[in-house]
């Protein structure tokens, strides 16, 4: 009788797959996601009713006494880019900087806390004593982090446009489509694979250490925040769509590699 045990070697897929089935189920009882998620719902639902109470009010500067009058907003799609032909002034100026584009930086907020408490729990030491592959490990949380990102812009989506109707708002595209607002949102959603990719690679290098990790991937994410709204304007096409699904392959293939490596070079504490 043969007693001989046999061991097989498992699959990078099969690892993949594992890791992926770990991470969401982790993230589906997170916390933390659903406090982003009911964050990106309600902030553009009390922003667009705030400044639409607003519209009309005069301010007084005590030193000067120059009046500044408040413009609220006027069209419901302020809160997810600039319409044709719209003027950057009072509540625009407002929405021009705080709109659907936040939500690229509220990703990392997700994405540094949940790596990091890998590394401080001990969970990813003793994941990689087990297994010595670590790029499953990275394609796993890009994944997580671009699933927890796209559900945010979503989310941010459906509240500006309940903000809208709560606030009597126009619907009018000015010329534009629904075709293209789809466009925009996918363009969006890919383009958000970009910024995970950096926040994956600062979190891996910084580890147990969140505040590090939050420093720097909200400090490298500013450096590509403000060509957002040029790359994924209102009136988006398929162009853009394919653009930004480019990029975001080609960013998460590329800082994906560098992050495995660093993960193999340095230290697991």
């Amino acid at each position: 009788m043969n007693n001989t045990v046999k061991f097989g070697k498992i699959s990078f897929s099969d690892q993949l797959k594992s890791m992926l089935k770990v991470d969401f189920r982790r993230m589906s009882k997170s916390r933390l996601l659903y406090i982003l998620l009911a964050c990106a719902l309600i902030v553009p639902i009390l922003m667009t009713v705030m400044m639409a109470m607003m519209d009309g009010s005069v301010s007084v500067n005590p030193q000067t006494g120059e009046e500044t009058i408040m413009k609220g907003p006027e069209n419901t799609w302020q809160n997810i880019g600039t319409l044709p032909g719209s003027e950057a002034m009072g509540g625009m100026d407002v929405f021009a900087m705080c709109n659907i584009n936040m939500m690229f930086m509220a990703a990392a907020v997700f994405i540094c806390l949940f790596v990091s408490d890998d590394f401080r729990s001990g969970y990813a030491k003793n994941l990689f004593t087990v297994r010595s592959e670590k790029g499953d490990y990275v394609i796993s949380k890009t994944l997580a982090g671009f699933a927890c990102g796209a559900l945010m812009l979503i989310f941010y989506f459906i509240g500006s446009v309940l903000g809208g109707a709560i606030s009597g708002l126009s619907f009018d595209l000015q010329g534009l489509t629904a075709g293209n607002l789809v466009m925009c949102m996918l363009a969006k959603i890919f383009l958000m694979l970009v910024f995970v990719s950096i926040f994956v690679l600062i979190s891996v290098a910084a580890k147990q250490k969140a505040w590090l990790a939050l420093c720097g991937s909200l400090g490298g994410g500013m450096l590509l925040f403000m060509m957002v709204s040029m790359i994924t304007p209102l009136g988006s096409t398929f162009i853009n769509v394919i653009l930004c699904l480019a990029g975001g392959v080609l960013f998460a293939a590329g800082l994906g590699a560098i992050s495995n490596l660093v993960l193999r070079k340095t230290a697991l504490v």
